[in-house]
């Protein structure tokens, strides 16, 4: 990757026309490692930095030049003495809005990973990185991408990094980023795939969407890992609350069952829960008050058993009860609460009659050790220099702009459904975990039940489970299990 514009010149006036000011150039480090798998050893190129990304400006109708914009933070893998037309490059971020790509980087993708121990036996600090012999690099080149104000990722000189807080303007620039890179590194004819967790689902089919429509650069597969496609479909605060209650009814039941809440097998519990969704509690929520007293007693009966909490408590939520809620008054009588993000990881309650948790103890366990090895990562052993903070979370972020979608909810699936019917070769792969309420696995499987597609279309999407919550890879037989299904994935082109 070369630092010049497309005009070669490397420095501009300011807008006054005076001194000129350098005009940013890449700036990647590059280091040689080796990596002995079970299958033999990968000798490998790790490039880490930041990427100047420019836009066209124009004013009036006039071409005024290619204006730098961002300085883009990635960290990128290379298999030695490959043939790029055959092998597979794989781009890969986090969501948030506003979280850098450290947890699918040194959590599940990466040559190196952070050991964090189980949910019930932490690591304690300092921790430490470890060798990931179930790294996707042995199937395919990887790009990690932090989006603006996320890891060093931030805005040139004079730039106003809020520009780009935004669905549409993160889409572009994302897009940008894989255009650029598939570009300079002559891999237009690779074999791609895009890897996104979280928002970053939502942001991986748009991307996907934008790069067929702008670029005309086809895709073999995306992996949405714990997606939301639509909004609505766990939205808590408007008028699609009683969607929510449907879609989060199962994976209350499964976090009930983890901590002993809830009696009897988890799957067929699951199912139950997922029924009960589909039939009587829908109807008893459309009933609103219509709901005969008899009716809506046998509805608090089912719902307590199903979710661990009390009757009372059911009762006095109106049958609805919303997920940060949940995690506060399931372990109440314990002094503890349950995680979000998964819910197997339980923190005290800061209160003992506190209506939310105060923070959700499953970040708590992972925040640490994640930000660390990453920190140590970059500068220990693949040479960066940048002194700027990596921003695991963009605390800049006060505001993400969802303009495109005012008065109505967040949603994307359109999106994946243009794609796939104008690609009829990508495939896409979604993992959901039955512990996760950031993204319930629920919500998702009924996004993909009304996605309007050809039948055929259906063969070409995959699902996995996992015993987990919003990250898989933070259970160590999950992992492993995942890493494999992701490489087979990939593998087969």
């Amino acid at each position: 990757m070369t630092g010049q514009t497309p005009g070669g010149s490397t420095a501009s006036t300011d807008g006054a026309g005076t001194a000129p000011k350098p005009d940013p150039v890449d700036e990647l480090v590059s280091t040689t490692h080796s990596l002995r798998l079970r299958r033999g050893e990968l000798r490998y190129t790790a490039r880490t930095g930041r990427v100047v990304l420019r836009e066209e400006e124009l004013k009036k109708g006039v071409f005024q030049g290619w204006k730098a914009r961002a300085e883009m933070s990635v960290t990128a893998y290379t298999l030695d003495d490959t043939d790029v037309t055959t092998r597979p490059i794989t781009f890969v971020f986090n969501g948030g809005p506003g979280s850098s790509s450290v947890w699918l980087h040194m959590g599940l993708l990466g040559p190196r990973r952070v050991d964090v121990g189980d949910v019930t036996a932490p690591h304690p600090p300092p921790y430490r990185l470890v060798d990931n012999a179930e790294t996707l690099l042995a199937a395919s080149d990887l790009v990690f991408i932090d989006p603006m104000s996320t890891g060093h990722t931030r805005a040139v000189e004079g730039g106003k990094p809020r520009r780009y807080h935004g669905f549409a303007q993160d889409v572009e620039q994302v897009t940008e980023l894989i255009r650029l890179w598939c570009t300079r590194e002559d891999r237009w004819m690779s074999p791609k795939f895009i890897i996104g967790e979280s928002y970053g689902t939502v942001r991986a089919v748009a991307v996907a969407e934008r790069l067929a429509s702008r670029h005309a650069m086809g895709l073999n597969g995306l992996v949405l890992v714990s997606s939301v496609l639509d909004f609505g479909s766990q939205d808590f605060e408007h008028h699609r609350a009683d969607e929510s209650c449907l879609n989060f009814l199962p994976t209350y039941t499964s976090i009930a069952h983890y901590h002993g809440k809830v009696k009897g097998r988890a799957a067929k519990l699951r199912a139950e829960a997922e029924a009960f969704s589909a039939g009587s509690y829908r109807l008893a929520l459309a009933a609103g008050r219509r709901l005969p007293a008899k009716e809506r007693t046998s509805i608090v009966r089912t719902l307590a058993r199903l979710t661990g909490l009390s009757e009372e408590y059911v009762d006095r939520t109106d049958l609805r009860v919303e997920h940060w809620r949940f995690c506060t008054e399931l372990l109440r009588d314990r002094g503890m609460t349950v995680g979000r993000i998964d819910g197997r990881f339980i923190g005290p309650l800061y209160s003992a009659i506190a209506e939310n948790m105060d923070h959700d103890p499953s970040m708590d366990a992972i925040e640490a050790p994640y930000s660390a090895a990453l920190h140590h990562y970059l500068r220990g052993e693949l040479g960066s220099r940048q002194d700027l903070p990596y921003e695991v979370h963009a605390t800049s972020i006060k505001h993400w702009s969802f303009k495109e979608f005012e008065g109505k909810p967040i949603f994307v699936a359109d999106k994946l459904e243009r794609v796939m019917r104008a690609n009829p070769h990508l495939r896409v792969r979604i993992e959901y975990g039955y512990y996760d309420l950031a993204t319930p696995y629920h919500a998702a499987e009924n996004m993909v039940a009304h996605l309007r597609l050809p039948d055929a279309a259906f063969d070409r999407i995959e699902h996995e489970y996992f015993e987990t919550g919003h990250m898989p890879y933070l259970h160590e037989p999950s992992r492993k299990r995942e890493a494999a299904s992701i490489a087979a994935f990939v593998e087969r082109g």
